[in-house]
């Protein structure tokens, strides 16, 4: 059985590559470039983690990921 998961996507500006974010436990928000370590979490706590991201200067988008439960 497969459950959607929700990554948070990360695109500061510049030429730099995506960042993903890690851990939601700190301020501010830890990121990272690895996408398999990026951290995966349902819809609600995704969405509260773009809401405080929108204020940096950075553009954060939800990203679906089929996980197997």
């Amino acid at each position: 059985m497969k459950n959607t998961k929700f990554v948070v996507k990360v695109n500061r500006s510049g030429a730099r590559a995506p960042e993903y974010v890690q851990r939601i436990d700190r301020t501010p928000i830890q990121t990272t470039t690895n996408r398999k370590l990026a951290l995966a979490m349902g819809r609600f706590t995704a969405e509260d983690a773009v809401r405080s991201l929108q204020n940096s200067r950075c553009s954060p988008e939800l990203v679906s990921v089929q996980v197997s439960a």
